[in-house]
């Protein structure tokens, strides 16, 4: 997929490199947000995966929340499963530990390894939608292999 913008051609690349299913979808709508999102790909809005970066208090390392799209991220549930207060950051700091916009920030082919907690709801379902670097581009994943190929921590993060 020539047609693919930049930044979607890296998440590619970067599921191809886990050995993961890269089949990416260029949607006309918008799915900067999960209700787009979903509606786009005509899935349940728990189905999409919100991917919310955050950072540790302390260390002012990245934390990637993967968040069931009908959940908010509980900030004190995350806390806890990261081991230190977190914070939100701006604009900035996101695109800058992951090389991707807010809107359009995938799962998967940051720069760096992150840190990251995957919402147990995310489970319930066979299939769920992830952004792939773009607001206009998403990917299919099992949330299980999801979880494995982040190296994510399986965990309550909505109240």
């Amino acid at each position: 997929m020539t047609d693919l913008p930049r930044s979607a051609r890296r998440v590619r690349d970067a599921l191809v490199a886990l050995g993961l299913p890269a089949d990416i979808h260029r949607m006309e709508d918008s799915t900067r947000t999960a209700p787009e999102a979903a509606a786009a790909v005509g899935c349940e809005v728990g189905a999409i995966v919100k991917s919310l970066v955050m950072r540790g208090v302390k260390t002012g390392e990245p934390v990637l929340a993967l968040v069931s799209g009908s959940n908010r991220a509980d900030l004190e549930l995350v806390s806890a499963a990261v081991g230190e207060g977190i914070e939100r950051p701006d604009a900035a700091y996101v695109r800058e530990v992951t090389g991707f916009s807010i809107g359009g920030v995938p799962p998967v082919g940051h720069p760096a390894p992150v840190r990251t907690v995957l919402d147990e709801d995310l489970l319930r379902f066979e299939t769920v939608w992830a952004a792939a670097g773009n607001p206009h581009a998403v990917f299919p994943i099992a949330p299980d292999a999801l979880a494995s190929a982040t190296g994510a921590r399986v965990t309550r993060l909505a109240a």
